[in-house]
């Protein structure tokens, strides 16, 4: 059984539309606008994947197709193009049947054709780098939300040291210990959820190691902003108090002097 991973029409067009667009780049075609609407009297009828430039200024009305382009394909992406005004082109992965090649041939409707090889690896593959990106990214971000914010000082010094590190034997010889020793601290950490356990490798922990002191010192800015608000909050109480008191004086003083009068 194959371990390709199937794709859904729509992402697979999406993925399509992608790839053909970076071709018709590489073709020396400039991408002027991508969904144009297509109008007649104001109303929609239609619409055509991209308009593209050549070379030579020359407009085209780019249809996208994941698949192999049909006699009906050709007609609307002809139909499309004269409302536009633009020249009629299909990007696709070749002609459906011989009536499809002949009618393009026949209304002018320049096609380019994509090997069913190059779109089918690329589009497979475009979306699984998407995805271990994403999730990547996504292992990243949990892991810098959910470290620990209480860290033995040992260890702070220990991920300071292997976050500075190109390997593990650089790390250990800065630390003064072992691989070994080393090692069994990591697992120490790792237990307690500083590092998370799909970190293993060297550069996966050093990464970590670099995103765990970052949230270390934003959450040392914070602490010490709440502090400074708290000193400040107490500094506004005092002030306060001290007007206080000095209006209070000031009225008693004026109470005396009228006494005296």
């Amino acid at each position: 059984m194959s371990s390709r991973r199937a794709l859904s029409p729509s992402r697979r067009w999406l993925s399509s539309e992608r790839i053909a667009l970076r071709v018709l780049e590489e073709l020396g075609f400039k991408i002027v606008e991508t969904r144009k609407r297509v109008l007649v009297n104001g109303v929609e009828v239609g619409e055509i994947d991209a308009i593209a430039e050549d070379e030579n200024g020359v407009r085209w009305g780019v249809e996208i197709k994941a698949g192999k382009i049909d006699v009906t394909g050709i007609r609307q992406a002809y139909v499309n193009a004269v409302i536009a005004e633009v020249k009629p082109m299909i990007v696709c992965k070749g002609f459906a049947d011989d009536a499809a090649k002949e009618l393009s041939e026949k209304l002018g409707v320049k096609v380019i054709e994509l090997s069913d090889m190059f779109l089918i690896d690329s589009e497979e593959l475009e979306v699984v780098i998407r995805e271990v990106v994403e999730g990547t990214l996504a292992d990243y971000l949990e892991t810098f939300f959910t470290i620990p914010s209480n860290i033995k000082q040992e260890w702070l010094e220990i991920l300071t040291v292997i976050a500075s590190s190109q390997n593990i034997d650089e790390a250990c010889e800065k630390l003064g210990i072992d691989v070994s020793t080393l090692t069994k601290k990591i697992s120490e950490m790792r237990s307690a959820g500083v590092f998370p356990q799909w970190a293993r490798k060297y550069t996966s922990i050093k990464r970590v190691a670099q995103i765990v002191l970052q949230r270390y010192a934003t959450l040392q800015v914070i602490a010490e902003s709440q502090r400074v608000l708290e000193f400040l909050k107490q500094l506004k109480d005092q002030l306060n108090q001290l007007l206080s008191t000095i209006l209070s004086f000031r009225k008693s003083l004026e109470s005396l002097r009228e006494e005296q009068r």
